[in-house]
């Protein structure tokens, strides 16, 4: 009885392995392709454009909401925190400004978009791979990752640093309206407290990190789209991987390209 547990035990976690070092394999080689593609071959510059509008334009309210609360709920912790300690507000701008920026801005934008506009690309690219369309591509001589993949991974990368840059401005607002509103912090002050801290660098920071997140959603939510298999069923399964899979690898590349950033002194 304890063998056969164990057997199955190894049996599966050997299985777990292999199919996870096949999704790697396969992930590798859609990224190679895909830059290959990006330098010998025209863009889709028309399909680029409508996935610019899709995953910018129809993003940008729930982004800019998003972060709009955000810089309202650092406002209202940060001010607590210095009443509690100093009796009077101290530096919330900097505060609200310096977390967002540099941080809660490149990633919450990117778990937002990726939520939203990864799950959709990975349900659109799936839907046409179950349904035969990507093969039917082939079939007339057209790649899929010049046609599909390309544009969807430069929309990406055009998109979510402007998408960021917005998000970035509501929750420094939202943060100004709490300190006006509940604290009865001087406008003047709030602004200056950003201004005489904040430099360039700290802006750079957090910009820099939103190319490394727009590349990781796009192909990500792309690759779990091509490689759907299942019918109806599986289309929902990779969808619900892409997005899971994105919002992870967000956090924890954003550790690494935080202590490398801190490295090259752009800190």
């Amino acid at each position: 009885m304890g063998g056969a547990v164990t057997e199955s035990l190894f049996g599966g976690f050997g299985a777990w392995i292999l199919e996870l070092s096949e999704d790697m394999g396969q992930f590798v080689f859609l990224v190679r392709s895909t830059f290959q593609w990006m330098w010998r071959a025209p863009i889709e510059w028309r399909q680029t454009l409508i996935q610019m509008a899709r995953i910018g334009v129809e993003s940008l309210p729930v982004t800019a909401m998003t972060m709009f609360f955000t810089g309202m709920v650092l406002a209202l912790q940060s001010g607590a925190t210095s009443k509690h300690f100093f009796n009077t507000p101290l530096f919330v701008g900097t505060v609200v400004a310096f977390s967002i920026v540099m941080e809660l801005g490149p990633v919450l934008t990117a778990i937002v978009v990726a939520g939203r506009a990864g799950a959709a690309i990975a349900a659109e690219l799936g839907t046409m791979k179950v349904t035969e369309q990507i093969d039917a591509l082939y079939t007339l001589g057209t790649d899929p990752v010049r046609y599909l993949i390309i544009p969807r991974v430069l929309a990406f990368l055009f998109v979510l640093p402007f998408l960021t840059v917005i998000s970035d401005f509501t929750g420094i607002l939202g943060g100004y309206f709490v300190s006006r509103v509940k604290y009865d912090i001087p406008g003047i002050t709030y602004w200056h407290d950003i201004v005489d801290n904040m430099q360039i660098r700290h802006f750079v920071h957090g910009y820099i990190k939103t190319y490394i997140f727009a590349f990781l959603v796009s192909m990500i939510s792309c690759y779990r789209g091509v490689t759907t298999r299942g019918g109806a069923e599986g289309v929902g399964k990779s969808t619900t991987r892409a997005v899971v899979e994105s919002m992870v690898l967000i956090l924890v590349v954003d550790y690494f390209a935080t202590a490398l950033l801190n490295a090259m002194g752009i800190t």
